[in-house]
C-alpha cells in the first residue's frame, strides 16, 4: 500500500511540475493545423463533408493527433535520466536507420525519405532532430566539455553533420538545412560570435551575387562590385570594433577614400579604371599594410580580419561557379525564382506565384473559413503540406496570420524561458535545440510561401499534413517538458 501511495504521489507531483502552459499552445496549434487542413482539401462542392471523415486528410490528421497526444503522455511518464543516459546509443541507432532508409525506401518524387509499414509511411528525417539533439545535449553536459580551442568543435559539428550527410544521400535537401539551425546552440553554449557573422556574410554575399550578376560596373558584374565594396567597409569595421584597432581603421578607410578621389579624378579626365584593377590594387596594398600592422597591434585579430578578406574574396568567385556546377537545375530554378532573377509563374514559381496571390486576396479579415477560392479550386498546389500557410492567409487574412505568429513565438519565447530556468547543461542545450529548429522551420516555411526564400520542402510545424513531422515535434517538445519537470527538485523559479 505505501508503494502504491508513494507512486501516485510521484505522478502527482510530476503532473504538476509539468509546464501545461508550452501544452495548452502545443494543443492550440495541433487542432488549428488540423482544422487549417479541412479548408485547404475540402474542395467547394463538398463542404458538407466531416471534418472527422477518416477518408479525408484532416480526419486522417486528427487521427495522428490523438497518437501525438499518447505519445507525448507516455513521454512525460519515462524517467528524464533515461533521455540522458541513452542519448548516444539512440543517436547511433538513428544514423544506421538514415542510411539504411537512402538504400531500402521507395523512390517518391526523387527522393528516397520514406520507410513503409504496410498503409502507413515514416520519415526518419522527422525524428533523426530530436536524437541529435540530445546527443548534443549529452556532449555539452559531460564533465568539462567546453567549446575552447577548433579541437572541441569536431565532435558536435560532427554530431550535427553526420544525419546531415546521411539525409542528403536520401536527397531530401530540405530536410538536411534544418540542422544548420542547430549553430545556435554551440553559439548559446560559447561559441565565438565571429561564425555566425561570417555565416550571415556568406549569404548575404551568395544573393547579392546572384541577384545582381547581370548589370555591370566599371566593367564587373554589379554583384561582384556590391561585394567587393563590402570586403572594404568589412575590413574597416572589424578593425575598429573586433580588433578595436584605431589607427589601423583610421588609416585603411583613409587611404580606401584616397583611391577612389583617385579612380574618380581619373574618370573625369577621360581614363576609366576597369573595377578589377581597381579592387585588386587597393585591396591587396590594404591587407598587406594590416600584414605590417600586425607587428605592433593585436597580432591574431589583426590576422583573422586578412584571412577573412581573402577567404570572403575567393568565395566571391566561387559562388557562380558552384551555382552552375553543383546545384541541379531545378534548385537554380528555385534559387533564381526567390531571388526575382526570372519570372515562371506558369512553370518552376507557380506554386509560389499562387501562394502569394491566395495570401494577397485575404486582405485584413479574411474571406472566410472555407471560402478561400484560391484554395477551393485547388489552385495552389501541396497546400495542405508544405503551403499551408497560404490558406490561413486567405481564409483569414492579416488577422488569422498574426495569431498564428503570435502563437508560434510565445511558443519559442516558452520554449527559452524553459531552457534559461534549467540547472543542468543537458536540459538547457537541449532546450535551446527544440527553439532553433522551430525557429528554422517557421521562418523557411513561411519564407518560401510568401517568395522570400527557395522552395525547399519545409512543414509548417504542427500545422502541415502528415504524421512523422507531427510526431517528430511532439517528441522534441515533450522530451523537453519531461526534462523540465524535475526542476522542482533543485528549486522551482
Amino acid at each position: 500500500m505505501a508503494s502504491t501511495r508513494d507512486n501516485n504521489d510521484d505522478s502527482n507531483r510530476l503532473l504538476a511540475s509539468v509546464d501545461w502552459f508550452t501544452v495548452l499552445l502545443y494543443v492550440v496549434l495541433v487542432v488549428y493545423g488540423a482544422v487549417s487542413i479541412y479548408a485547404s482539401t475540402t474542395a467547394a462542392n463538398a463542404s458538407d463533408v466531416s471534418m472527422f471523415d477518416f477518408d479525408t486528410y484532416s480526419g486522417k490528421q486528427f487521427v495522428w493527433i490523438g497518437l501525438s497526444f499518447i505519445i507525448g503522455f507516455s513521454l512525460l511518464l519515462i524517467d528524464r535520466r533515461l533521455y540522458e543516459a541513452y542519448a548516444y546509443p539512440i543517436y547511433a541507432v538513428m544514423i544506421i536507420i538514415l542510411i539504411a532508409t537512402a538504400f531500402l525506401s521507395p523512390n517518391i518524387k526523387g527522393s528516397h525519405s520514406w520507410l513503409k509499414f504496410g498503409a502507413v509511411s515514416l520519415q526518419p528525417a522527422e525524428f533523426a532532430k530530436t536524437t541529435t539533439a540530445l546527443a548534443l545535449a549529452k556532449l555539452f553536459s559531460t564533465y568539462g566539455f567546453q567549446l575552447r580551442g577548433w579541437r572541441t568543435y569536431i565532435v558536435p559539428v560532427g554530431i550535427i553533420f553526420l544525419p546531415v550527410l546521411c539525409i542528403i544521400l536520401e536527397n531530401e535537401t530540405g530536410s538536411a538545412l534544418v540542422y544548420f539551425s542547430l549553430i545556435f546552440v554551440l553559439y548559446r553554449e560559447g561559441m565565438n560570435g565571429f561564425v555566425l557573422f561570417a555565416l550571415l556574410c556568406a549569404i548575404s554575399y551568395f544573393v547579392i551575387v546572384l541577384k545582381f550578376a547581370g548589370s555591370l560596373i566599371m566593367g564587373i558584374p554589379l554583384g561582384t562590385f556590391i561585394v567587393l565594396t563590402c570586403v572594404m567597409i568589412v575590413i574597416v569595421l572589424m578593425l575598429l570594433i573586433y580588433c578595436r584597432s584605431l589607427i589601423l581603421g583610421r588609416n585603411v578607410a583613409l587611404g580606401y577614400i584616397a583611391c577612389a578621389l583617385i579612380a574618380w579624378g581619373l574618370s573625369a579626365m577621360g581614363v576609366h579604371i576597369n573595377g578589377y584593377a581597381f579592387f585588386f590594387t587597393v585591396i591587396p596594398l590594404s591587407l598587406i599594410y594590416l600584414l605590417i600592422g600586425m607587428f605592433r597591434d593585436d597580432l591574431n585579430k589583426v590576422l583573422m580580419t586578412v584571412i577573412f578578406a581573402a577567404v570572403s574574396i575567393i568565395y566571391m568567385f566561387s559562388v557562380t561557379l558552384a551555382f552552375n556546377h553543383v546545384l541541379k537545375p531545378y534548385q537554380q530554378n528555385r534559387i533564381n525564382i526567390a531571388l526575382g532573377i526570372e519570372e515562371d509563374i506558369k512553370g518552376k514559381g507557380y506554386n509560389v506565384n499562387q501562394s502569394k496571390i491566395a495570401i494577397g486576396s485575404g486582405g485584413l479579415t479574411g474571406k472566410g473559413f472555407l471560402e478561400g477560392t484560391q484554395t477551393k479550386l485547388n489552385y495552389v498546389p501541396e497546400q495542405h503540406t508544405d503551403f499551408i500557410f497560404c490558406t490561413i492567409g486567405e481564409e483569414q487574412g492579416f488577422l488569422g496570420t498574426s495569431a498564428v505568429l503570435l502563437l508560434f513565438l510565445t511558443l519559442i519565447l516558452r520554449v527559452i524561458a524553459i531552457g534559461e530556468r534549467q540547472h543542468t547543461t543537458f536540459g538547457r542545450v537541449y532546450a535551446y535545440c527544440v527553439a532553433s529548429i522551430l525557429i528554422f522551420h517557421l521562418t523557411i516555411n513561411i519564407g518560401m510561401v510568401i517568395g522570400v526564400v527557395p522552395v525547399i520542402g519545409i512543414p509548417l510545424p504542427f500545422f502541415s499534413y502528415g504524421g512523422s513531422s507531427l510526431w517528430g515535434f511532439t517528441l522534441l517538445l515533450f522530451i523537453l517538458l519531461r526534462i523540465d519537470a524535475v526542476r522542482s527538485e533543485y528549486g522551482t523559479w
